[in-house]
């Protein structure tokens, strides 16, 4: 088991800078190029200072030097091992050994990647945190469900309601949402962007009742805001889920064990949920293998809807202003825990299912 681990971690880094240099690419060959937002920016520059302006960028960014010198300097800064550099370029006194990342700065923001993925990682956690519970527990109780309930009018109607769910995109679920629940000409239930209310921070933490009535404090205003890009978020996934884990646990029941277990005598639920669940639970793990790195990546299409400052939206500005620095490490990230993410399935099989094993 160790040396399968140790291959897969030493497999990560080819891998890793194989997503990275495509990604890089596709910015380096977009129309205007990585700088080509912040030119465009300045319109109303005469020639002579737009030109001067675009040797400015080129020579802070590097941009006048061949990609794969762009490209392998922004690897050697991001990697804990490298050339230390300690000037412009790589200078002769630079040393080779381990080093602290640097993940830049970005271009169109003007401040350093780490503060700006600090400031959007919470948001991204606390809606996917809140979001990944409520789907794992209605997708296992109703796939459980119509799977016990097989061919009667609970597992069709599941089906059918289950199958709609999936089929609407969320993009248009969210748009939705914001046109019924939210407009002024309709019910006005729920706030249209953000996370807190404009007054948020002279809130109280928690619900309060006062002279002039009820007063839903901080936490309640935030949840109050994530109601609806949480059903957006959650709703393809319960659906998805459930009728995966519908299909896995029916063609677990049909196997011999189940069977013999059955003629034991033993109780159906003991059955199931002793028996066939754990045996079941092999497709589930195998689509939850990019839970980290959505954790970090967000909901791009429900937080650029919801105006929620989180990762996904961070990733959909950084990507609208070709933003190298910003792009590229957000990349990483994601990529990383999604590596990460197969990993730990893969471990998690062996956990699930005795017959998997990875010793030599």
């Amino acid at each position: 088991m160790a040396t399968y681990i140790i291959r897969r971690l030493l497999l990560m880094v080819p891998t890793l800078i194989g997503m990275t240099a495509v990604v890089f690419a596709f910015s380096a060959l977009s129309p205007g190029g990585i700088g080509g937002a912040l030119l465009s920016a300045d319109m109303q520059l005469r020639p002579a200072e737009r030109k001067a302006r675009e040797a400015y960028l080129k020579a802070r960014y590097d941009l006048d030097k061949p990609l794969p010198y762009q490209y392998f300097k922004w690897l050697n800064k991001v990697s804990p091992i490298g050339v230390k550099d300690r000037g412009a370029g790589f200078p002769a006194s630079s040393r080779f050994g381990l080093k602290w990342p640097d993940l830049g700065e970005s271009f169109s923001r003007q401040r350093p990647v780490a503060e700006l993925i600090g400031e959007a990682l919470p948001v991204s956690l606390i809606l996917e945190s809140c979001s990944l519970p409520l789907v794992y527990l209605i997708a296992i109780g109703t796939g459980i469900r119509a799977a016990r309930k097989r061919g009667t009018l609970t597992d069709v109607g599941l089906g059918f309601v289950l199958l709609g769910l999936f089929s609407l995109p969320d993009i248009w679920v969210g748009v939705m949402c914001i046109a019924l629940l939210t407009s002024n000409n309709k019910l006005q239930w729920f706030p249209s962007n953000g996370l807190h209310d404009l007054l948020a921070d002279s809130m109280p933490f928690f619900p309060t009742w006062g002279p002039d009535g009820f007063h839903r404090g901080y936490l309640l205003d935030t949840a109050w805001h994530l109601v609806l890009p949480l059903w957006c978020i959650s709703y393809s996934g319960f659906a998805f889920l459930s009728r995966l884990t519908r299909g896995s646990l029916l063609e677990t029941l049909g196997l011999d064990f189940v069977r013999t277990a059955r003629a034991k005598g033993l109780n159906e639920r003991v059955v199931i949920f002793r028996h066939a669940v754990r045996n079941s639970l092999i497709s589930l793990i195998t689509a939850s293998s990019g839970l980290l790195a959505g954790l970090v990546g967000g909901a791009v299409v429900v937080e650029t809807i919801f105006g929620i400052p989180g990762m996904g939206k961070l990733a959909v500005d950084a990507a609208n202003a070709r933003d190298r620095e910003l792009l590229l490490s957000l990349t990483l990230i994601a990529s990383v825990l999604l590596l990460a993410g197969y990993l730990l399935a893969d471990l998690a099989y062996a956990v699930a299912d005795p017959r998997v094993s990875y010793v030599d």
